[in-house]
């Protein structure tokens, strides 16, 4: 059985992703900052449907809460490693760039981008000596093609876009592939202050796409059968951007 990590797991897209991994076999770690209702509700239906798991709680925006919380998990499961890595907490703090305060911009980027450092640098390091695994980032359309009113969310996640290429070709003769999922308009709570019907004149499958639908093309990048598949960045965006 391997074990999966998902970071921001215990709602939206990271819930599909745990219920995902989990119907796949894996033993998924369900990681969240404070909402511990959620997560143990999402722990409560990998359990029901027949997975195991367990939380994790730790601040995927504080070093020392990541790397104190990961040596600890190592040390208290010594015959385990975290096999597959799934970075997709997030946050948004949307606003103009003009209008835009110091605590919107940082907040966001430490979240999204030194977060994705300091839980990979921890995690990867049992990859490479094991030489196996699978890291697979959450980024967003918003990251590829840049959207008004997101210059810190779409810097953040082009960045992370950078280091999923970058961090492929060091790590790939160690059996260890590293990809992006990059999901357009999702019917997440994220996007309840979105009008859909706004958009679906533009998206070419004329919806907002589900949560289920971004963790299938999570989990199909940690099978085996995407082996040869690493640097890349798929798009789940319903035609949107191509």
């Amino acid at each position: 059985m391997r074990t999966a990590l998902v970071t921001g797991g215990s709602r939206g897209i990271g819930k599909a992703i745990c219920k995902k991994l989990a119907a796949e076999g894996c033993h998924v770690i369900i990681n969240y900052k404070s909402n511990t209702e959620e997560a143990q509700n999402t722990l409560n239906e990998v359990i029901a449907a027949g997975g195991t798991g367990e939380l994790l709680p730790f601040n995927c925006g504080d070093k020392n809460d990541i790397e104190t919380t990961l040596s600890r998990w190592q040390t208290e499961n010594p015959d385990r490693f975290i096999e597959i890595l799934v970075n997709n907490a997030g946050i948004r703090r949307d606003n103009v760039m003009v209008m835009m305060s110091d605590e919107e911009w940082y907040e966001v980027i430490n979240i999204h981008l030194n977060g994705f450092f300091h839980v990979t640098r921890a995690v990867s390091k049992n990859m490479v000596s094991k030489r196996r695994g699978r890291i697979v980032n959450v980024v967003s359309l918003s990251g590829v093609q840049g959207m008004q009113g997101q210059t810190n969310y779409s810097a953040a996640k082009a960045g992370v876009i950078g280091a999923t290429k970058a961090l492929a070709r060091e790590v790939g003769r160690r059996n260890i592939t590293v990809n992006a999922v990059a999901p357009g308009f999702i019917k997440t709570d994220m996007t309840e202050d979105i009008d859909e019907s706004q958009y679906k004149a533009v998206i070419p499958a004329g919806r907002f796409g589900t949560p289920e639908e971004v963790a299938a093309a999570v989990c199909f990048l940690t099978s085996a059968e995407a082996s040869y598949i690493t640097g890349e960045v798929i798009q789940v965006n319903g035609g949107l951007y191509t």
